[in-house]
C-alpha cells in the first residue's frame, strides 16, 4: 500500500491550526444519530459547515438545528438516500451552494440485519451491501466529482468497521460490505491521489449507537444471546479499556483526517 506521509509541523501547532474556515464545507451522510452525528459536531467545533445527511429527518433536523446554534448557524439537514446517485449528489450540491465548497466528505451511513450464515437471504443481502458499500462507492464517486470540478484537494473519510477485518458467523453480510469499504478507500485513493484529493477509512469496533443497540436486540431474537446488553457485552470483552467505546471516542480520528494539512493516502488501519 502507498505509504503514509504529513506535512512538517511545528511542535504544539496542531491544535491551533486544526481549524477551517466558513467556505469549507463538510457532508456526513448518516448523521442524524451515533457516530455520524458526533462527527458532524466535532467537524462543526473545528470551524467546518455542516450538511447532516440522512434519511431520518426528525432526527436529522434536530442535530443539524444543535450543531447551528453553536456554530453559526452553519449547519443544515439534507434528506439523503446513499443509494441514490442523484440524492448524494444533490446532498453536495446543497453543500456547495450554501457554503462554498465541500472540502471533507464523511462516507458513514450503514447498517446491519444479523442472521445465521446459513438463512442468510439474498434480500439482506443486497440491503445491506447497497447501503454499506455501493452507498460508499456513490460517496467517494460524487464527491470527488465535486472536488475535481472547483479545483479542490479535498478529504473524503469511510466508515469501515471492525467486522471488515473479521468475519462474524451471524452477519455475514455487513462484514461483507465492510471489507469492501476498505477495498474501496484503497482504489478510490489510488484513483484520486493524482488529483490532491485523499481517501482514507477509520474502523470502529463495538460503539453505543443505535446501530448496535438494534444489533444487541436483534441477536436476543435469534437466540444468540439471553438478556439486553449481553451481545454488545460479549463482543466488547477483549476490548482493553475494559468498556464500550462512546461515538465522541472515534470523532479525534475523523477530525485528524480531515485536518487540511494532514496528507495521508488509502489508510485504513494499522497493518496496511
Amino acid at each position: 500500500m502507498p505509504h503514509a506521509s504529513t506535512n512538517s509541523q511545528p511542535k504544539n501547532s496542531i491544535e491551533t491550526t486544526m481549524s477551517s474556515n466558513q467556505s469549507d464545507g463538510v457532508v456526513v451522510t448518516g448523521a442524524a444519530s451515533g457516530i455520524g452525528r458526533a462527527i458532524a459536531a466535532g467537524l462543526a467545533a473545528d470551524g467546518f459547515s455542516v450538511v447532516v445527511a440522512d434519511l431520518d429527518e426528525e432526527n436529522g433536523r434536530a442535530a443539524a438545528k444543535e450543531i447551528a446554534a453553536s456554530n453559526q448557524n452553519r449547519a443544515i439537514f439534507q434528506r439523503v438516500d446513499v443509494t441514490d446517485r442523484t440524492s448524494v449528489s444533490a446532498a453536495i450540491d446543497a453543500c456547495t451552494r450554501q457554503f462554498g465548497s465541500v472540502k471533507v466528505m464523511v462516507n458513514n451511513a450503514g447498517f446491519n440485519k444479523p442472521e445465521p450464515f446459513l438463512e442468510a437471504s439474498v434480500a439482506t443481502w443486497h440491503k445491506v451491501m447497497d447501503v454499506n458499500a455501493l452507498g460508499v462507492l456513490i460517496g467517494i464517486q460524487e464527491a470527488a466529482k465535486a472536488m475535481i470540478a472547483a479545483g479542490t484537494k479535498g478529504k473524503i473519510i469511510n466508515t469501515a468497521s471492525i467486522a471488515g477485518r473479521t468475519g462474524c458467523a451471524d452477519f455475514a453480510p455487513y462484514c461483507a460490505s465492510k471489507f469492501a469499504v476498505v477495498a474501496l478507500t484503497h482504489a478510490g485513493a489510488r484513483a484520486l491521489a493524482g488529483k490532491g484529493i485523499t481517501v482514507n477509512a477509520f474502523a470502529p469496533g463495538v460503539v453505543a449507537t443505535p446501530l448496535w443497540e438494534q444489533l444487541d436486540r436483534d441477536l436476543m431474537a435469534m437466540g444468540v444471546s439471553s438478556a439486553p446488553g449481553e451481545a454488545m457485552e460479549n463482543f466488547s470483552r477483549s476490548i482493553l479499556l475494559g468498556r464500550v467505546a462512546q461515538p465522541s471516542d472515534v470523532v479525534g480520528t475523523v477530525r485528524f483526517l480531515a485536518y487540511a494539512s494532514i496528507r495521508l493516502h488509502d489508510r485504513s488501519g494499522p497493518d496496511d
